[in-house]
């Protein structure tokens, strides 16, 4: 009776400690956690971003780490964050130290940062690992992504005897090297180890890993490791008996480390992705790899065709080929025989025929990912339907030529179905039968192809789904009414894109999203008001684009409720009034705003403005008008600023020039006045053209300077050396203004000058040579300026026929998200907002503007409407990139150079409006691209060209005023005589000879006797008559005196201009 009335009692006991376990937490442990706190506070890092200047130092952590670990013995150490307690013995046995220090998102925009020079090894410090030592119960440990670069090696290596039980180790994002492994032998329990991104290099370390043979989990992922393996890291290796997970993924290993794995026989997980493999896949021995449930071999360099050998590997459930140079036909043998194969991902390679229709036996597969390959010919539904267990499918970017949706009638878990088209906009039928769906898709992208080609609907089979997360239909040639039926059967929407389609209506959205985080209906035919409580149907939206659509009527303030936008964009529309001043104060997290081309009006960059997180405001094209405000110095990120085409007015602020860094700034066609009062220049891309400005040009000096246009302002003076302190500089147009003097010898210090225009303004004196330095020119104009003497002959060394890299445009990232990744919320892509650079240029009788890519390939020299002297260089016709050249209206004298005849990509060629003579060069009509030729207004002679290629499309016009040429398309006739000039002292019978020819003594002998006589009379006149002399006398003498007073009255004002 006592021992059973003892056992009751011990039983009992059991079942309490169990049922309230261990209240208190051990003094020693809780003394611990808060030495280890202390650590963490005293070595929080500062970050240097050395971009700025001067470098800002940022403290993106806050300071408040593990607020609840306070010194308080009524606070219990179990319940602080991040700590677990054993609920029986009440001590520690898991600590998740990860990022300890998070940054703070509400004091700076990370994303912004991270384009600087923010760099994770500058916050390495080294942990007094001791600390650890008072818990001896401890199973997992979690220090990742804390920029540890190691241990205190006097404080700590034997503390770590005492983790006798710790079996999970991560220190995964730190900065170890190698030598952390020898450290870590005494942890000779451990079964899971991660240390990925770390900075291990060498080879694999297969000897110092071999102790840990209850080894489960091992994570080497993104460090430096390289080599083959050898023989002795397979005897390493095979210790590791129990070992189930490798990954070795974004190393440097190649293709023969398989070799040395395959000790490993029961791996089960294996990843080898971004890796150094090359070689042929047929060669690799799979056999001894017999376990592996999961194979990622993606994003190397294997080449070949999938070997049959692969069905040794009976138990893989996942096969990751992705990124690869695999080709030829998916075998029929090997691959098909995988029977419980899951996964299958071969996208990213140059696969090619048609698929096997034995994948029809793959009835377990639910990943078919077959992304950017070139597969071809119908895909068959009866090998579709057969994948009963598919969930997700990706047949993007491939050649087949269309596809039925009535395929996946059957296939009730499907979920995922991604079918995007390139060039060739594959047909997509989702009407060919009255069909209804089993499945339910939760993600449907169908974009750039051809959906439902004969009549354009949305799809009917939308009816029936009710779970989808995503939705992409873009550039589908889609047509009716805006569907808003269907973004009201997926209440849970997060990502909706039926931009570029032909959808009419007005976009009304019937109820409230909650989960709808970027819509984009842009590029459309949607017409009518925006509803007005669209803030409140879409509060969660972060993307929202409505551009180029035929939208009206003013902006709902409801949009201010927005809170989380971050992509605003209404350009191209019908919309009018002022901005919201909801907007411009609720919706604080904005990114980028595009209202442009629009009827907007009002003040918009006045005190009102408070969207301090702004990176880019692109607002061209409207009303806007008023000054901008000193207050928007406080807007620090802004990155991309275009007002132009509007209706500001004022002085161009100062804070701007004090800006640290500014992509591109483009304040065109407003009413600017003033000087440029900028000593330095933060942008890359400066536009101030159109506008009243004046003064004289700036000194000033940048390092980022590549684009800048002050075309069309007031600007006079000379151009001092200093402007040209822009190393940088890509495209310089400061064409019509009424600048004077000479070009700076420092222009040939611009190296990457690709585009000069100085057209428009005083500019006088030689050409310097200086401009041929400038080798990676493709456009110059300096015409209608006052230039003389004659052309260098150097200039054979600018215009290359080779296509340079240019930048067309100037852009701003913006952080956005993608959806390629089933996991919409996790990955990361960045929306580009661009600004065409554009150039006017004179070619082919007009001034014509090339923007975009067309500035890759356009290339001309223009030197029109100047006074240049001399023969034109025979240099200049080894140009032969050269598209355009124009030397017309000057004074150049000698014959065409039959070099020309070499520009064989020469479009435009004028020369007219000179002095040249001799014969046009027959040579020239080789030139097959010339559409514009003119040489009209010159002393030419002979025959013209033959009327043959593109000299057969010329009109009389382009050789008018030659009266010594004959021939088509003029209407003289050539005679044998005609072909080429008489010689002056060639004596002519009285049979031959001409009107225009004259005998030069007889006309000169003739002129100087009339010219006598007629000086002669005048005097004998004043003489005999003193009241015709003294009528003389005083018109001279009034004559004097106005020459005198004018040019007196014309020196004092230009002397104080100049004292001004």
């Amino acid at each position: 009776m006592g021992r059973s009335l003892v056992k009751c009692l011990l039983w009992g006991l059991i079942v309490l400690v169990h049922l309230h376990g261990h209240r208190g937490c051990f003094e020693e442990e809780r003394m611990g956690l808060l030495e280890i706190k202390k650590e963490f506070v005293r070595s929080i890092p500062n970050v240097t971003f050395e971009y700025f200047s001067p470098p800002r130092v940022y403290h993106p952590f806050g300071g408040h780490i593990l607020p609840s670990w306070v010194d308080d013995h009524k606070s219990e150490c179990c319940e602080w964050e991040r700590v677990t307690c054993n609920s029986t013995t009440g001590h520690v046995t898991h600590l998740s130290l990860h990022n300890i220090w998070e940054f703070d998102m509400e004091v700076e925009p990370f994303d912004y940062y991270l384009g600087y020079s923010f760099e994770f090894k500058d916050m390495a410090w080294f942990l007094n690992v001791s600390l650890f030592e008072s818990f001896k119960e401890l199973r997992s440990l979690d220090l990742s992504f804390n920029a540890i670069g190691g241990w205190i090696e006097h404080k700590g290596f034997e503390g770590l005897l005492k983790l006798n039980k710790l079996e999970s180790l991560d220190l995964d994002a730190n900065i170890f090297n190698r030598s952390i492994i020898q450290s870590l032998r005494l942890l000779t329990s451990l079964k899971s180890l991660n240390l990925s991104y770390n900075a291990l290099e060498g080879s694999l370390p297969t000897k110092e890993l071999s102790v840990f043979e209850d080894l489960e989990i091992l994570d080497l992922r993104d460090n430096t490791l390289n080599g083959s393996g050898t023989v002795q890291d397979s005897k390493s290796l095979s210790k590791l008996s129990k070992l189930k997970h490798l990954d070795l993924g974004r190393n440097q290993f190649d293709i023969r480390i398989l070799r040395s794995l395959g000790a490993l026989s029961t791996l089960k997980y294996l990843k080898l992705d971004y890796n150094a493999m090359k070689g042929p896949l047929y060669d690799l021995d799979f056999a001894a790899l017999d376990s592996l449930e999961l194979l990622d071999m993606s994003s190397n360099e294997l080449t070949g065709i999938v070997p049959p050998s692969i069905c040794a590997l009976s138990s893989l459930k996942s096969l990751v080929l992705e990124g690869n140079d695999l080709n030829g036909s998916l075998p029929t043998q090997g691959l098909c025989e995988l029977k419980i194969l899951e996964e299958l991902n071969l996208s990213w390679n140059n696969f090619e025929g048609t698929l096997p229709s034995c994948l029809y036996n793959l009835t377990s597969l639910q990943v078919l990912d077959l992304y950017e390959n070139y597969f071809r010919g119908n895909i068959s539904s009866h090998l579709i339907a057969g994948l009963i267990s598919l969930k997700h499918i990706d047949l993007s970017y491939n050649l087949f030529d269309g596809f039925s949706f009535s395929s996946f009638a059957n296939l009730s878990k499907l979920e995922f179905v991604q079918f995007m088209c390139d060039e060739k906009m594959v047909n997509i039928e989702t009407e060919t039968s009255d069909w209804v769906p089993l499945f339910q898709l939760e993600f449907l992208v169908i974009s750039n192809c051809s959906l439902n080609k004969l009549s354009n609907q949305i799809p009917t089979f939308l009816f029936h789904q009710h779970s989808l997360r995503v939705l992409d239909l873009s550039y589908s040639m889609l047509k009716g009414q805006f569907p808003g039926w269907l973004v009201g059967n997926n209440t849970r929407l997060e990502y909706v894109s039926l931009n570029d389609n032909s959808l009419s209506g007005n976009f009304h959205l019937p109820l409230c999203l909650n989960f709808t985080y970027w819509m984009d209906v842009s590029s459309n035919q949607l017409s009518g008001q925006l509803q007005g409580n669209i803030g409140n149907v879409l509060p969660n939206a972060w993307h929202l684009k409505l551009s180029n659509n035929t939208l009206n009527g003013s902006l709902p303030s409801s949009i201010g409720n927005m809170s989380l936008l971050r992509a605003f964009s209404v350009s191209i529309n019908n919309f009018f009034g002022e901005v919201p001043k909801e907007l411009l104060a609720g919706c604080s997290k904005l990114i980028t705003m595009e209202l442009s081309n629009n009827n907007f009006d009002g003040h918009l960059l006045s005190s009102d403005f408070n969207l301090t997180m702004l990176q880019a405001l692109i607002i061209n094209d409207n009303s806007f008008s008023g000054a901008m405000s000193n207050e928007l110095s406080q807007w620090p990120y802004y990155s991309f600023l275009d007002v132009s085409n509007n209706n500001m007015s004022g002085k161009i602020p100062t804070w701007i020039c004090n800006q640290t860094y500014i992509s591109s700034l483009l304040l065109g066609n407003n009413y600017f006045e003033g000087e440029i009062v900028c000593k330095t220049v933060p942008f890359v891309n400066l536009d101030i053209s159109h506008n009243f400005l004046s003064g004289s040009l700036p000194s000033w000096s940048s390092n980022y300077l590549q684009y800048l246009n002050l075309k069309e302002n007031k600007f006079s003076g000379s151009i001092p050396e200093a402007f040209l302190n822009i190393s940088e500089i890509v495209t310089l147009d400061i064409s019509d203004n009424k600048l004077s003097g000479i070009i700076p010898s420092a222009i040939g210090k611009l190296s990457y000058l690709r585009i000069l225009l100085l057209r428009g303004n005083r500019l006088n004196g030689t050409m310097p040579t200086q401009l041929c330095q400038l080798t990676n020119i493709s456009l110059m104009d300096l015409s209608r300026n006052f230039f003389s003497g004659t052309l260098p002959h150097c200039f054979q060394q600018i215009v290359s026929n080779e296509t340079l890299p240019f930048g067309d445009f100037f852009s701003v990232h913006v952080g956005t998200l993608t959806y390629r990744d089933e996991s919409v919320h996790d990955s990361e892509r960045f929306e580009r907002q661009s600004k065409y650079i554009e150039v006017n240029f004179v070619t082919k009788y007009g001034l014509r503007s090339y923007k975009g890519s067309i500035l890759r390939y356009m290339s001309g020299l223009d030197f029109s409407c100047n006074n240049l002297t001399g023969a034109i260089p025979l240099e200049l016709g080894k140009l032969q990139g050269i598209r355009a050249l124009n030397l017309s209206h000057n004074q150049f004298t000698g014959s065409i150079p039959k070099t020309f005849s070499n520009l064989i990509e020469i479009e435009s060629l004028d020369l007219s409006h000179n002095r040249l003579s001799g014969e046009i060069p027959p040579q020239l009509i080789r030139l097959t691209f010339l559409e514009v030729f003119n040489v009209s207004y010159n002393n030419l002679s002979g025959r013209t060209p033959d009327m043959k290629d593109q000299f057969g499309t010329f009109s009389a016009s382009s050789y008018e005023g030659n009266p010594l040429l004959c021939g088509l398309p003029l209407e003289k006739n050539c005679t044998n005589k005609d072909n080429s000039p008489p010689s002056p002292t060639q004596s002519l019978d009285a049979s031959d000879k001409k009107w225009y020819k004259v005998d030069q003594t007889v006309f000169f002998t003739s002129f100087s006797v009339t010219y006598i006589m007629f000086f002669l009379g005048v005097i004998i006149v004043l003489y005999i008559n003193p009241h015709w002399r003294l009528r003389c006398f005083n018109l001279v003498e009034d004559c004097m005196y106005s020459c005198y007073f004018s040019v007196t009255i014309i020196l004092r004002k230009l002397s104080v201009c100049l004292y001004n």
